[in-house]
């Protein structure tokens, strides 16, 4: 069986927030230094190509002071309004109970709708769009991040350039292979890292901004507007289309929140990240202004002679870390999703004993590498990446703030003359760099655009494929009352022991049931019917759990209620249930499972190319009995054909 999400979410007063831990609170030098190794990674690397990209790659924009003071205040204020307003202190502020990223977003949201609104298949789909369009956020950011870092090896001597692609590829492939030591592990020991990294982004700024001081005149916001009357329409859009690279990671910050909680996260981007990219921005920018010819590489040049080897070891090291964010948060979303009902079922544990939000999922992290390491060779380089990067990202944002707008109507009560012109003037902002990027698609854009069409796919078909599947079982199924009703008559042979078989359906009698009764004429001494529920919400409420029903002929229906951020577990839940009058001896218990073997129907509801995507899917789900971490020596499977 298969975890079930259901239509109707649970109302927020019924559900307490995730029980307070460190990372929650803030307390604890460690966490704050391990977000800033897992979190702000992506974000914190963007000086490397975000001001190389606006002038040095593409030659478009001429270096001009007007020009180079236009796109510092772009930059200044695109920080400040888009990640720091929307991300750090309001996005940040919507956590569903410990939990971020688009998918808690938008249970937060279908929450506040209830059950029976119009709305709540508009806003899934949206969710889906914004979760699909992460993907492809994820598999280019550790490409360019790496890529721009190593090709410092060419400013430094051409000698190296050959060594770029091999180098990164090497870096990148370590960096998939240590994930298996959980977040937290890996945050720990790329923390101190980033403490480094950042405070060198810092001082580098300072020694920059001290060359040529009146590079601090782009604070004004006139200075962009100038720039934007300067370059009306089109001609905007290629330097929009560069800033947008400031901003990514900012939907990692959200996402990545279960790993650390919300104070360290905030405390992180005041006291040191956000200082400290401003001043390198700035520092990079009176370089360009000093010496236009430096407007190629300017984060490199920005350095000293003598540092620029160990500033290339640094940058390469924190760009590893950069990619951590994502796939920190592609874990975290992935899970999400699985639990929700939209992705089959796939092996995780979990890797901290007191952040139950760490999760190591093996078969995500090595299709992940495997499509990152040929994003590397297909594309070759950062500035060529530079032109696919920004459009997931710019998506990703426009749907959050969609998203921000009803939960700041609906859960928080903001009057919608203070929603309307603040949440509008930030989706104006994100629909700008998104419209910026589209100029891309050509050039590369397309790539992310791919991935986020083949994750919807993904989404929509197994939904569908499960709805289908539901209803086929449903429409042969028999329903309980009627099947004891018979049972009363029958003579079959009543035998010792507890059968527990698991079932989606709320009413009926799973196959598996009939078919051990059908072909070993038995029932045991006492049956029990085991739903599992995943509600909208990360974290269901442990005295709610279980709810357990008696019927005659010793039989039970036990249905227990999960968050999508919990890991389903058998044994526990049976143990749950002593307090309702049922208890279990372990040694004495068989699982049955239900093993269906999915054949095509000749009519079927979805498009035939998405029908064998799902029953691709199907053949390729882990376990239930891993999954559901269900003793293997007592469970028994049984067998049946059916078509959807």
């Amino acid at each position: 069986m298969d975890v079930r999400a259901p239509a109707v979410a649970c109302l927020a007063d019924q559900l307490p927030r995730r029980p307070t831990t460190l990372g929650q609170d803030g307390r604890g030098t460690s966490l704050l230094i391990g977000a800033l190794g897992v979190v702000y990674g992506d974000v914190g690397t963007s000086p490397l190509y975000t001001l190389r990209e606006a002038f040095g790659a593409t030659g478009e924009l001429p270096v001009t002071p007007e020009n180079v003071l236009g796109v510092l205040s772009l930059i200044f204020w695109s920080i400040l309004i888009v990640v720091t307003v929307k991300y750090v202190t309001l996005i940040l502020r919507a956590d569903n109970r410990g939990e971020g990223g688009v998918m808690a977003l938008t249970s937060l949201v279908l929450e506040a709708l209830g059950p029976d609104s119009k709305w709540r298949s508009r806003f899934v789909m949206l969710g889906l769009i914004g979760a699909a369009l992460f993907y492809g956020d994820s598999i280019i950011t550790p490409a360019i991040s790496v890529l721009s870092a190593v090709e410092g090896l060419e400013v430094a001597t051409p000698v190296l350039k050959p060594y770029v692609i091999p180098i990164s590829l090497v870096v990148l492939v370590a960096l998939f292979m240590i994930q298996s030591r959980g977040t937290g592990k890996v945050g720990a020991l790329f923390g101190p890292v980033m403490v480094l990294w950042f405070l060198s982004l810092g001082a580098l700024g300072v020694w920059g901004i001290m060359g040529h001081p009146s590079v601090l005149m782009a604070v004004d916001p006139r200075a962009a507007i100038a720039f934007g009357i300067a370059h009306p329409g089109i001609s905007l859009l290629p330097p929009l289309g560069a800033v947008v690279l400031a901003l990514t990671g900012s939907e990692a910050i959200y996402a990545d929140m279960g790993h650390f909680g919300r104070a360290p996260i905030q405390r992180a981007w005041f006291s040191l990240v956000m200082p400290a990219l401003l001043l390198n921005y700035f520092g990079q920018g009176a370089l360009i202004l000093s010496k236009p010819e430096t407007a190629s590489a300017p984060f490199f040049l920005l350095a000293p002679e003598w540092l620029l080897y160990p500033l290339v070891a640094l940058a390469t090291i924190a760009t590893v870390i950069a990619s951590q964010a994502v796939i920190s948060a592609t874990f975290s979303l992935t899970h999400q999703a699985l639990l929700l009902g939209y992705l089959p079922r796939l092996p995780f544990r979990h890797t901290s004993a007191t952040e139950a939000g760490q999760i190591y999922m093996p078969h995500v992290n090595w299709l992940l590498m495997v499509a990152v390491v040929g994003t590397v060779l297909g594309f070759k380089s950062s500035g060529a990446l530079a032109s696919a990067y920004g459009i997931a990202v710019t998506g990703t944002m426009i749907v959050a703030t969609i998203l921000l707008y009803r939960v700041a109507r609906w859960q928080w009560s903001w009057p919608r003359w203070a929603a309307v012109p603040f949440i509008g003037t930030i989706l104006l902002i994100d629909a700008a760099f998104f419209g910026a990027c589209l100029t891309k698609i050509q050039d590369g854009g397309w790539f992310p655009l791919l991935v986020a069409f083949g994750m919807f796919a993904t989404f929509q078909s197994w939904r569908d494929g499960r709805a289908l599947l539901m209803q086929s079982r449903e429409d042969g199924s028999l329903s309980l009352q009627s099947f004891l009703a018979r049972l009363s008559k029958s003579k079959a042979e009543r035998i010792s022991g507890t059968a527990v078989f698991m079932t989606s359906s709320g009413d009926g009698v799973p196959q598996a049931l009939l078919h051990n009764l059908k072909h070993n004429k038995v029932i045991h001494e006492r049956v029990v019917l085991l739903t599992l529920i995943t509600e909208p919400v990360p974290w269901y409420a442990s005295t709610k759990r279980i709810d357990v029903t008696t019927f005659p002929h010793a039989f039970f229906r036990v249905t227990a209620r999960y968050g999508f951020m919990e890991s389903p577990d058998v044994p526990a839940i049976l143990a749950d249930c002593a307090p309702e009058g049922l208890s279990f001896d372990m040694m004495d218990t068989s699982f049955f499972l239900g093993r269906d073997s999915l054949v095509p129907a000749q009519k079927c509801p979805m498009p035939r190319w998405r029908e064998r995507l799902f029953l691709w899917l199907w053949k390729n789900a882990s376990s239930a009995a891993e999954f559901f971490r269900l003793p293997p020596n007592r469970v028994v499977e049984m067998g049946s054909q059916t078509e959807i």
